[in-house]
């Protein structure tokens, strides 16, 4: 199941950040999203989910225009990580997690074996081993932020849609991160996630698009679009190519 846009214009107070946006995120592709600070990645992102409508243009996931489903079936096709989480109830971090599963539950349904384990995997994925009965409130904010990634990785959607997946963590866990993200990616979902490090995208990323934050956009392969002139128009600061073996990273000089 694929997300993809037409024509996609995405505008707030009268200002047009992204004009014309054509996307496919096709299942076992993983999309990096680059951009300095207000440039509309969060906004695209929430446009892309259904959150918010377009100024122009068409979203549509699988074979339908996302406006046409109901939430329960869009969030079974699609899940996405907000940057800012808010704790509305006074949750324990299993409990956040399985509410992940329900969109794919009944109405009356209680959870069942098979759901409690998709979350104590999820929970171990994420490196949350023994905190499982810990109060939101009393996780750091690294902590919180994989969470929220189990929670995600409970739903299992189709594609998945994240707001800088990398908030609060250290290098560690940002590495791990991203290793899972790549091996959903290879398990057939489809992720679009937003990112602060060009390096980073291009070593784990299929493509990448690049929002300039007035109306221009730039969408690609990640050797052919992560290159030195590039991130210095985007970021108004120099970049160069550096090799570590086989490794290639892209960093500021």
């Amino acid at each position: 199941m694929k997300l993809e846009c037409d024509n996609l214009t995405i505008s707030i107070n009268g200002l047009t950040l992204v004009k014309n946006l054509n996307l496919v995120i096709r299942p076992g592709e993983f999309v990096c999203m680059l951009g300095t600070n207000g440039v509309g990645k969060s906004l695209t992102l929430h446009t892309l989910a259904g959150l918010r409508a377009p100024a122009h243009g068409q979203i549509r996931i699988g074979d339908a225009a996302i406006e046409s489903l109901p939430r329960r079936e869009i969030a079974r096709r699609l899940g996405l990580l907000l940057q800012i989480h808010q704790d509305t109830f006074p949750l324990t971090v299993t409990e956040s997690a399985l509410l992940g599963r329900y969109p794919h539950m009944g109405m009356w349904q209680w959870p069942g074996k098979d759901d409690l384990e998709a979350v104590n995997q999820a929970l171990q994925s994420f490196d949350l081993t023994g905190l499982e009965q810990r109060a939101l409130a009393q996780l750091s904010g690294g902590e919180r932020e994989r969470v929220a990634l189990a929670t995600l990785m409970v739903q299992d959607p189709a594609v998945w849609l994240l707001d800088e997946p990398m908030n609060h963590l250290d290098p560690q866990h940002q590495l791990e991160v991203l290793r899972i993200l790549r091996g959903r990616a290879q398990q057939g979902r489809g992720i679009l996630a937003s990112l602060h490090n060009p390096g980073l995208a291009r070593r784990f990323a299929d493509q990448v698009l690049l929002l300039y934050g007035n109306g221009d956009w730039e969408f690609g392969p990640v050797a052919d679009v992560l290159e030195p002139e590039r991130m210095e128009r985007l970021y108004n600061t120099p970049f160069d190519l550096f090799s570590n073996g086989s490794q290639v990273t892209l960093l500021p000089v």
